[in-house]
């Protein structure tokens, strides 16, 4: 079966930034998780999705793609064969992260998707879910590689303390609304040539709450809940990638009459690094050496995530030769296994040669 276009899969132009891709991800990743979108086509677009931004976000196998097409991208192994960070799970414990990542997007944007007319709206007001919440946190490069505990602090609204989330002032409670008798709607009728027409709307007076509160809480006037700033901490598992959405349970904005919390979704942020480059579970690195060790041979001291290593490098090795150090790159977040660091040799020319120095090489080129 034919691939879609990688660009055309994302909605977005050959010119895309990665910001641009990124955004263009979120937004879709969201649309067809399989856990907010039950129909029949929407896990095959939530792969698809996951496969774009793999190999979009990523520079080499970007431009891998535009060369050569799908055909250009086989070489290369990852994340998106395995159809993204489809795991599920609850972030109530932590003790597994590995199960939390887009834990599912039942009811994000804070509601269910309500139908029908605004009699039936009204009835389920009964319990409004809280609205989501949405931050973003940045991480250093090798926080990513080998995880860690992150403080989040955000701001979220809670249920009011003082008045338990009554709205009503304490010692006082909220009373059945007289005009709707506690139904949230009246009823209205018309009389026309043909006959009376009944129709129903909002009730004026609790705007199809069902109840009305006449002394409303001071702390939170009436509204039941009150803004707080949260704090607390958060496991980032090892070779987390950048542009992960990490799913937390009603830690969003509190319910009301009684309806769950949201959630609280946070978008993941990998900083760069000055000298190492991550593709996946690999790093690569660029490392400069002198002619002399070029044409001769020798011993380096290479840096790695894990540390600095000596590594030799033969006689005659040729500019951009790369090498393969195996197991140094990152930790692989699905078994806690480790990539391999990728080493491309950059050759020093030197610009200034004093006469003892040219003189040498002059003889050495007849040589």
């Amino acid at each position: 079966m034919e691939k879609n276009d990688y660009y055309e899969t994302l909605g977005v132009d050959k010119n895309a930034t990665k910001k641009d891709i990124k955004k263009a991800y979120r937004r879709l990743v969201k649309k067809y998780h399989p856990d907010k979108n039950q129909s029949p086509e929407a896990e095959d677009k939530f792969k698809e999705v996951q496969e774009a931004y793999e190999v979009l976000n990523d520079d080499q196998k970007r431009k891998a793609y535009d060369q050569y097409g799908h055909a250009g991208t086989q070489g290369f192994s990852g994340f998106g064969q395995s159809g993204g960070y489809n795991y599920g799970g609850n972030y109530e414990d932590l003790n597994d992260i590995l199960n939390q990542f887009f834990g599912g997007f039942n009811n994000f944007g804070g509601f269910s998707g309500f139908s029908g007319s605004p009699f039936q709206k009204q009835r389920r007001k009964a319990g409004i879910r809280g609205s989501d919440v949405e931050v973003t946190l940045n991480i250093d490069f090798l926080e990513a590689v080998f995880g860690s505990e992150k403080n989040i602090v955000y701001q979220r609204k809670i249920q009011c303390d003082k008045c338990k989330g009554t709205g009503a002032k304490e010692g006082t409670s909220k009373k059945t609304c007289d005009t709707c008798q506690g139904k949230g709607v009246v009823t209205n009728v018309k009389n026309t040539f043909i006959g009376q027409i009944r129709t129903q709307s909002i009730c004026p007076e609790c705007n199809g709450a069902r109840e009305i509160i006449d002394e409303p809480c001071e702390k939170c006037n009436g509204q039941g809940i009150e803004q707080v700033k949260e704090d607390f901490k958060i496991k980032i598992p090892p070779g987390i990638p950048d542009g992960v959405v990490l799913k937390f349970r009603e830690k969003g904005n509190a319910g009301k009459n009684g309806g769950n919390s949201g959630d609280l979704y946070i978008n993941i942020e990998v900083s760069p690094h000055e000298i190492f480059e991550r593709r996946g579970d690999d790093i690569y690195i660029e490392q400069e050496i002198d002619v002399m060790t070029a044409i001769l041979g020798g011993s380096i001291e290479v840096p790695t995530v894990h540390g600095d290593i000596e590594m030799k490098i033969p006689a005659g090795t040729q500019p951009n030769k790369v090498f393969k150090l195996s197991e140094r790159g990152g930790i692989r977040f699905k078994n806690g296994g480790k990539g391999d660091q990728y080493v491309k040799i950059v050759v020093n020319i030197p610009k200034n040669l004093n006469k003892k120095q040219k003189k040498k090489l002059e003889e050495f080129k007849k040589i």
